[in-house]
């Protein structure tokens, strides 16, 4: 049987790559693993930007290769390269899959991204641009709203670091950006009932608390002021908050 010999990328023995495969690999399969490592790497780089380490990505997909000798009927004249390609693409789907997501979507998500990696530089050759979300969807025969699913996906991936830089141009990082717990947000409710209760207070009654309570004035520098006694000021200032409290409790 003829055998094409394809480039290897990266020589790494079969040893390397899966030793635990070497008891089910007799001379004539090593030999033919041996031929199509570059098989395996060339499909194993149609995968290197999917999210995870390429080495990984190669050492799965000659995993997958030598599955496949192990597998292959030696005495037949099938093809093995169309034998192998299935079991070295189902493993690599396999452990990106399983291993190259950090916060993993549904399996129809991530198969359906993937998809669209391999469609999207096709469709756009194709039409001389990039595809719009409903041509893509027509391509794959799908809504798009799964479109654009699949395509969010991508942050789950390998999600960016709150230290990388903004969008902003004043080259701040996403976390000096981010929204922090607002104290005055507690106090709302207490505001608004506030509000309410001031309301219907004579402007002597409110030029009193604020006074007192905003710039903060002793009772007596109040009483100079107003040109009335301290007790004065203290009775008032005492019947105005019981009638405030009173509202309050009415609240």
């Amino acid at each position: 049987m003829a055998r094409t010999v394809y480039p290897v990328h990266n020589p790494v023995s079969l040893e390397q790559s899966a030793p635990e495969f070497n008891q089910g690999l007799d001379q004539e399969r090593t030999e033919l693993a041996l031929a199509h490592l570059g098989l395996a790497d060339g499909m194993a780089h149609r995968y290197w930007n999917a999210g995870s380490d390429w080495c990984d990505i190669q050492q799965v997909a000659r995993l997958g290769l030598l599955k496949a000798a192990i597998r292959f009927r030696m005495d037949t004249e099938s093809n093995f390269v169309a034998f192998a390609v299935p079991t070295i693409c189902g493993e690599i789907k396999r452990y990106l899959r399983d291993h190259g997501w950090t916060v993993r979507p549904p399996r129809r998500v991530q198969e359906l991204r993937q998809e669209l990696r391999l469609t999207t530089p096709e469709l756009a050759q194709q039409l001389g641009r990039e595809p719009t979300l409903a041509e893509l969807a027509g391509a794959l025969a799908v809504g798009t709203r799964d479109i654009e699913e699949a395509l969010l996906s991508e942050s789950s991936v390998r999600p960016q670091s709150l230290d990388a830089t903004g969008p902003a141009d004043d080259g701040s990082a996403l976390c000096e950006r981010l929204g922090s717990d607002d104290d005055d947000f507690a106090r709302v409710d207490e505001r608004v009932s506030l509000n309410c209760a001031l309301r219907g207070l004579t402007p002597w009654e409110r030029r009193l608390l604020s006074l007192r309570f905003q710039e903060e004035m002793k009772q007596q520098d109040i009483a100079d002021l107003l040109n009335i006694s301290q007790m004065q000021v203290s009775r008032a200032l005492t019947t105005l908050l019981a009638k405030l409290r009173r509202r309050l409790d009415g609240n």
